[in-house]
């Protein structure tokens, strides 16, 4: 495949590339803690992968957004901010990067978390030099599952071919979605293979190593494009 036929690999970064589902959610608990609103950590889970724009109502409700969403947001982070020393990357992550490089696609790492955070990320999986570019919170609007994200990642792929999204989480695919590629969704953000097929993921694997082992991604986005 040539530079000139090569697709465009979207590739999210919380969850499927670093490991950092679990962190947030408790990062998420313990600020609505903070204002004294009390989520069974399950809950915040399911909600993990939308945007820090959406996930107050959907946890807490338009009442409790109204009265302190911007707090929480805040204490989020700052609670994040202490966990964060704990992420590492996924087995294989850089592994994918590298493979994909080689066969010619572009790869754009996305996220909407802030820019200090991607760095980190980036540093974590020494990719800076490796991709063809990545998306921070500066990017997007609105977040998953709004396709922004996707849309910005596209664009800076600066790509017109085809194009896959490999995500973890149903508010991956459904933004993918939204925004016309599908998604190859990988188990590594604690959602179920149901729950991901029911989202719309294309195909769901078990982990990179399976999906590096396979090699679907371009055979996925031509076949969407078809």
């Amino acid at each position: 495949m040539t530079r000139k036929e090569s697709i465009t690999v979207i590739l999210d970064i919380d969850g499927t590339l670093v490991d950092t589902n679990y962190q947030h959610a408790i990062a998420w608990y313990r600020a609505l803690r903070r204002y004294d609103y009390t989520v069974q950590l399950w809950k915040i889970h399911r909600h993990i992968g939308m945007g820090g724009d959406q996930i107050v109502m959907a946890l807490i409700g338009e009442e409790g957004e109204d009265a302190a969403g911007d707090e929480i947001r805040a204490a989020e982070g700052d609670a994040y901010g202490e966990l964060i020393g704990e992420v590492e990357p996924m087995d294989g992550a850089r592994g994918l990067i590298e493979d994909l490089q080689g066969d010619g696609s572009r790869v754009i790492l996305a996220s909407s978390a802030k820019e200090e955070e991607v760095g980190h990320y980036l540093d974590l999986l020494d990719a800076r030099d490796l991709v063809d570019g990545w998306t921070t919170a500066a990017d997007v609007e609105r977040t998953k599952p709004h396709p922004d994200l996707i849309r910005a990642a596209l664009e800076k792929g600066r790509g017109e071919g085809a194009a896959v999204m490999v995500g973890d989480s149903t508010w991956d695919v459904k933004a993918a979605e939204t925004a016309g590629i599908p998604t190859l969704a990988v188990l590594t953000g604690g959602f179920s293979e149901d729950e991901l097929l029911e989202a719309g993921a294309a195909k769901v694997v078990r982990s990179i190593a399976e999906l590096r082992e396979g090699r679907r991604l371009a055979g996925l986005a031509l076949r969407h494009r078809g």
